[in-house]
């Protein structure tokens, strides 16, 4: 009887232990996401580093270009631009997604996919297998073309200083 009882207070003890760990890797502080250093400037193409970049005004952030010729022609007709703008929006953390880019319905976390580097989220398996199914810019402009842009994100408040 001893035996029993001295293996069952072993095993509790080695659950106790065992649920810690799992809290304690839960209480764990995320770790800080990679600040964004390059980007492609959306005109020419190109990858710049953003301490060098020349930025233009759009969409109450900034787009970062390689060069004065190239912030000329992006002031001049910001649309012809746009997608890949509007990408690199996203991936300079001042836009995030908020719904659905195809349909503009609640995100489903579990219903995702990478497109250009960014994982982006969907409502349903539907407008994830219709993304998936895109390639290339056909995926990037689905996603990051102004009308599923205006859908699906929105510009990250800027903290007062």
């Amino acid at each position: 009887m001893k035996h029993s009882i001295l293996t069952l207070l072993t095993a509790v003890a080695a659950l106790g232990f065992v649920v810690a760990a799992g809290n304690a890797e839960d209480e764990k502080p995320k770790a800080k996401a990679k600040e964004v250093t390059t980007v492609n400037c959306p005109v020419a193409g190109k990858e710049i580093k953003i301490a060098d970049a020349k930025t233009v005004s759009y969409k109450d952030a900034n787009v970062y270009v390689c060069c004065d010729a190239c912030k000329a022609k992006m002031e001049k007709d910001s649309t012809a631009f746009a997608t890949k703008a509007n990408h690199q929006l996203v991936v300079t953390k001042q836009f995030r997604q908020a719904k659905c880019p195809l349909s503009g319905g609640a995100i489903d976390k579990e219903q995702k996919t990478k497109v250009s580097g960014v994982m982006v989220k969907f409502c349903c398996d539907k407008c994830k297998t219709k993304a998936e199914a895109a390639k290339g810019d056909e995926q990037v402009a689905m996603i990051f073309g102004t009308e599923a842009f205006d859908k699906g994100f929105k510009a990250v408040k800027k903290k007062a200083e």
